[in-house]
């Protein structure tokens, strides 16, 4: 009897809980997403792609793609458990990954690790179901999805990336790089002087801008560090960041696809490519069109989401040490030098990239803390920017680079108008601390 009313009451207590605003509005993305994944898992194999989820259960058995990213991913998951659990963890995974490298050398597969951390994310998941129970199995469930959503951000990235190849034939690089003269076209300029420091500029810089999502697993870590002790989550951390930013920007490739200077007008682009004229000269001044392109490239510049990633760890990291904060801006720094010296954005690009950052940060601060009337504004205004420069980009190109020093300014003024907007916003919305008062001595007695 006691059992059946204990029963009752929990399951009354989980639906009030499930009744409150914010539990059910993420309950809801998380359906939102579940829909997304499944669709884009199908519209993939209707264009014979590998689709995310499909993609993801193959690298349990198979070689996966980045097994930096696989233990990035299993680091974020151990942020839930006690140090020796994280030390019985990271042997299980060394141990798997040893023993599947011994199986593909034997067979002459070849070098790959990251089987080891994936199945350890896993087992973590199978053991809060079935060994763990209340706020113990929330916390471990929480710490798996964490990890798992890590890779599920990236498999969902590549097949955004593919499928823009296939449905978007015709790019807006001309376009772009129109619009791209009223920055004195800075993807040019940077590719000149990448190519002057030589090897040793050209490989740090490759790898800053292939090991962002690392970059951001060590900020994430930081800001997590608390959670074994605390047993719960902070409300905002920039893992969440992340993952928005990497779910709706591809969305965007395909609304305005552009491939990049070097496949547009350098090497890359083979026959496909207007010029072969990145990074020495410049477009000329003419009036753009529509330009087919290969069924391979990648649509994805604008807007530029390394850009974007970046400044979400630049901004995450501006609380932690001063370590930290450094690798924060230099992260940014390097990143914004990697994409442009390396052709893969234009400089309008970064605007709409470091604009779109900005908008979704403080979408979601303001949905973690209740939105009040400044984060209504920095939200609209962001988005507000954010299509202007897209629509100014695909329809005033001409005007733009016929009259650089006035489109140029007005780009840049766009971007510090929402940079003051974000600020504004989260000052107001911190608690202010009054300093204490002191008393007054008392005078002394004669």
């Amino acid at each position: 009897m006691a059992s059946r009313i204990f029963s009752r009451i929990h399951n009354r207590t989980a639906f009030a809980a499930w009744r409150e605003p914010r539990v059910a509005l993420w309950a809801a993305a998380g359906a939102v997403a579940l829909g997304f994944l499944v669709t884009l898992e199908i519209a993939a194999h209707h264009y014979d792609l590998p689709g995310p989820i499909s993609s993801q259960v193959r690298e349990v058995v198979f070689a996966p793609k980045s097994g930096a990213l696989l233990y990035a991913s299993m680091a974020l998951t151990m942020v839930v458990l006690t140090w020796r659990q994280r030390l019985i963890a990271l042997c299980a995974a060394i141990g798997i990954d040893v023993a599947f490298l011994l199986v593909r050398l034997a067979v002459g597969a070849g070098f790959s690790f990251g089987n080891g951390p994936l199945w350890v994310i896993l087992g973590c998941a199978v053991i809060a179901l079935t060994r763990r129970t209340g706020r113990e199995r929330a916390l471990l469930l929480k710490g798996a999805g964490l990890g798992l959503l890590l890779v599920t951000g990236r498999k969902t990235g590549d097949t955004w990336l593919l499928m823009t190849s296939k449905t978007r034939p015709a790019v807006f690089d001309q376009y772009a790089a129109t619009a791209d003269h009223a920055l004195g076209s800075p993807s040019w300029l940077m590719g000149r002087i990448v190519s002057a420091t030589g090897p040793v500029g050209t490989h740090l810089l490759d790898y800053v801008y292939i090991q962002l999502a690392v970059a951001a697993v060590v900020v994430s870590l930081y800001q997590l560090r608390d959670v074994a002790d605390e047993r719960r989550f902070p409300r905002h951390h920039l893992v969440r960041t992340f993952l928005v930013i990497g779910l709706l920007g591809p969305g965007i490739y395909a609304l305005f696809p552009t491939v990049g200077p070097i496949f547009a007008y350098g090497t890359e682009g083979g026959h496909w490519a207007a010029a072969n004229i990145w990074p020495d000269t410049p477009p000329p001044i003419t009036s753009p069109h529509h330009m087919a392109f290969d069924a391979v490239t990648p649509r994805n510049c604008m807007p530029s989401l390394h850009t974007a990633w970046a400044t979400a760890i630049f901004i995450h990291s501006r609380k932690g040490p001063r370590a930290l904060r450094f690798a924060g801006a230099f992260w940014l720094v390097a990143t914004l030098c990697a994409t442009l010296g390396f052709g893969y954005h234009y400089g309008v690009d970064l605007i709409a990239g470091a604009v779109f950052a900005l908008t979704i940060e403080g979408a979601l601060r303001s949905l973690d803390r209740g939105w009040d009337r400044a984060g209504i504004q920095l939200v609209a205004y962001g988005v507000t920017v954010f299509v202007a420069l897209l629509l100014s980009y695909r329809y005033l190109p001409m005007e733009m680079a016929r009259h650089p020093w006035v489109s140029g300014p007005l780009l840049i003024a766009a971007l510090v108008s929402v940079v003051h907007g974000y600020l504004r916003a989260n000052r107001l919305a911190e608690p202010r601390t009054m300093p204490a008062q002191q008393r007054e001595p008392l005078p002394e007695m004669v």
